[in-house]
């Protein structure tokens, strides 16, 4: 009995440059599509979304039905909240507004087992089988096939930058250029040269301390984005796409309808 490894982790060390896609809507079935479309992980969020634990369970549990990795990003809380969706079967989490060394070490401390952390233990959820899992498998399956992403969003963090990169027992960075923008006033200015900069300095540190570069979209050309060191890759979200497909329908509809001949007005008018 063995839990499955990170899609995410196999792909990354065969060089390869694996995608995820964003999920705000909490209906798992949305989890089911990205599967079946060849998605190799979802982004789930607790950060900006309403979702509950029971809604992101069942997520995690299609996601692992169609043999994806789940990623989660949590709220700022406790360390029950960076240790739950691990609990309910997720292959990682994602740790918004890391700012310190200090505060790396704190997740790592709370997320991994020993010798890396000091993880409170359970096992009698998905991640030890129920109980099920022999106990060295589990820790040493939770050590080395689950993800703990740091995200860096703010000038503070980014002058911490190669500081937090150092800190062993965790995989990978994050920009997040949204939240970085806003606070040097430019918000959604994302091709900022002050931005780009901080994007490529990210990228950068977690590359020299043998972290993963994660990136949220396509910010720059594919092939830049590699060459910055960059290996993840957000593909949007479910909401976008949703949003973007109706729209052109609409268009499209609304063209149809414009091209038809002025009607004939009615004598009963």
């Amino acid at each position: 009995m063995n839990n499955p490894p990170s899609r995410i982790l196999k792909l990354l060390r065969e060089g390869l440059f694996p995608t995820v896609l964003k999920i705000n809507l909490s209906d798992p079935r949305i989890t089911e599509i990205a599967g079946l479309s060849g998605v190799d992980a979802v982004w789930l969020c607790q950060e900006h979304v309403p979702n509950d634990w029971i809604g992101i369970e069942n997520q995690i549990r299609a996601a692992r039905l169609h043999k994806i990795d789940s990623l989660v990003r949590v709220s700022r809380g406790s360390y029950s909240d960076y240790v739950r969706p691990f609990e309910a079967g997720a292959t990682g989490i994602m740790v918004p507004h890391v700012a310190t060394a200090d505060d790396a070490r704190q997740v790592v401390e709370w997320t991994r087992f020993h010798p890396l952390g000091k993880r409170a233990l359970d096992g009698g959820n998905i991640d030890g089988q129920f109980c099920l899992l022999p106990m060295d498998d589990y820790l040493k399956h939770s050590n080395t096939e689950r993800i703990i992403i740091l995200q860096i969003e703010s000038p503070e963090a980014l002058e911490n930058v190669e500081e937090i990169a150092a800190v062993p027992g965790f995989d990978m960075l994050v920009f997040g250029p949204g939240d970085f923008s806003h606070r040097l006033g430019k918000p959604g200015q994302i091709n900022d040269p002050v931005v780009v900069a901080a994007r490529k300095r990210i990228a950068a540190a977690a590359r020299k301390h043998g972290k993963y570069a994660m990136i949220a979209g396509l910010m720059a050309p594919f092939a830049e984005l590699v060459a910055e060191g960059h290996q993840l890759f957000g593909i949007g979200a479910d909401v976008v796409a949703i949003s973007g497909y109706v729209k052109q329908r609409l268009e499209l509809i609304q063209g149809h309808i414009k091209a038809l001949p002025p009607t004939t007005k009615s004598p009963y008018a």
